[in-house]
């Protein structure tokens, strides 16, 4: 999803931005949450950090797929749904 807001931010003299509270809170992001930093073509992409599964909330993932985090176990479950 891409949403232009029309706000500014300057980056301070450690290189810090500030991500508006509006955006933190319509995705979730608390104090203190890790966010995953990377760059796509000239765009730096802030994403909060997941470390599990999407589905069943495994800590172990297996694969990345359109930024989210499936398990070996729920891959193949889903592999084995779309078999039938």
């Amino acid at each position: 999803m891409k949403l232009s807001t029309g706000i500014i931010r300057r980056v301070d003299e450690l290189g810090r931005v500030v991500i508006p509270k509006e955006m933190r809170k319509e995705l979730n992001i608390d104090q203190k949450d890790p966010i995953e930093i990377s760059i796509e073509g000239q765009t730096i992409v802030l994403r909060k950090y997941q470390n599990k599964c999407v589905f069943c909330g495994a800590l172990k993932p297996a694969i990345r797929y359109n930024g989210k985090l499936i398990c070996t176990h729920c891959l193949k479950e889903i592999n084995k749904s779309l078999a039938e």
